[in-house]
């Protein structure tokens, strides 16, 4: 688990920033062009790092003030055949599986948390889905519309903003979910008249036994702690190497489903269904948000017990 740092240094910091990943034990690869950046002026720096070690060597070059004079680009290394890097990540403190990277979770985040057409265009595609599997009582397009939904980045967003204080990353995240969700409703909502206009859905399709699909509606004693857990594995999921779980993440909680069946009670008249709703909405949103900042605060914690670097000696004699 190797990552890649491409630091651009002001040339009059290059050789402290230079001897300081000369010395850590996660280092290899190491490369110094000086004077190869012209804007912003300065030396190039390259090299590729044991993911448990990016971490301290970010807040390390932040101290020399490289992201403010200079810059700092993360990437991912997706194959690398080096005993050197495997002699960096044996030495490096803690396992790289467990390691996260704050500042590349936090951008990360707050990228995807940004209010564009594209996140409003998905989040109602997926409302339509599943406003379309609760008429038809339809697990397959439920599951559908619950993976496609991106509403987890915003919620992942604000817990992230509340955690490291960073108030730009929980406005995205608000504006996000606010807009998204109300652009949602709203289309769903005439989707479904529609419907009802062409005589293709109505009333008794909501009131009618929905196996599949009734749960949306029946928030009940377990809607709470399946979210929670659905909130827990989705920080984990997002804060280490492991995002493809996301997935199933997604399709454990019905914030989507539950809006498309808020929408469809208001165009329908089914006030009670509407609702019930929101109360499973309000529930799964709180369940996530609550275990995504004790995951957070958990991962801090437990990576500040893992020593920061030892000195490239050490490693090589341990």
């Amino acid at each position: 688990m190797l990552l890649h740092l491409r630091i651009t240094v002001p040339a009059d910091r290059a050789d402290e920033v230079h001897a300081l990943l000369d010395d850590h034990p996660g280092v290899t690869h190491l490369v110094h062009l000086p004077g190869a950046v012209r804007r912003p002026a300065g030396d190039l720096v390259m090299c590729d790092v044991a993911r448990e070690s990016v971490d301290h060597l970010v807040d390390e070059l932040q101290l020399h003030g490289v992201d403010q004079d200079g810059g700092i680009a993360i990437e991912s290394v997706d194959t690398s055949l080096s005993a050197a890097s495997d002699r960096a990540e044996q030495e490096a403190p803690g396992d790289g599986a467990d390691a996260v990277v704050w500042d590349q979770v936090v951008s990360t985040a707050d990228e995807e948390s940004r209010l564009t057409w594209t996140f409003c265009a998905f989040l109602t595609i997926a409302c339509l889905l599943a406003a379309l599997a609760i008429i038809t009582d339809s697990a397959v397009l439920l599951i559908g519309g619950m993976v496609m939904g991106p509403e987890f980045s915003p919620l992942a967003g604000i817990a992230l903003g509340l955690v490291h204080r960073d108030r730009e990353v929980i406005r995205h995240s608000l504006a996000s979910l606010g807009v998204g969700f109300a652009v949602a409703t709203v289309l769903t909502v005439g989707f479904a008249l529609l419907l009802r206009w062409w005589g293709w859905a109505d009333v008794s399709d909501l009131l009618a036994e929905r196996p599949a699909t009734g749960f949306i509606t029946r928030p009940d004693r377990w809607s709470f702690p399946v979210a929670f857990i659905a909130g827990v594995a989705g920080m984990l999921a997002l804060t280490s190497s492991k995002s493809a779980s996301l997935v199933g993440v997604f399709i454990s909680v019905t914030t989507v489903p539950a809006v498309a069946a808020l929408a469809l009670g208001i165009a329908f008249g089914d006030w009670s269904d509407a609702a019930r709703s929101v109360l499973q909405l309000g529930i799964n949103v709180v369940g996530i948000m609550l275990a995504a900042v004790l995951t957070l605060l958990v991962l801090k914690a437990l990576w500040r017990r893992v020593p920061r670097a030892v000195p490239r000696g050490l490693g090589e004699a341990g």
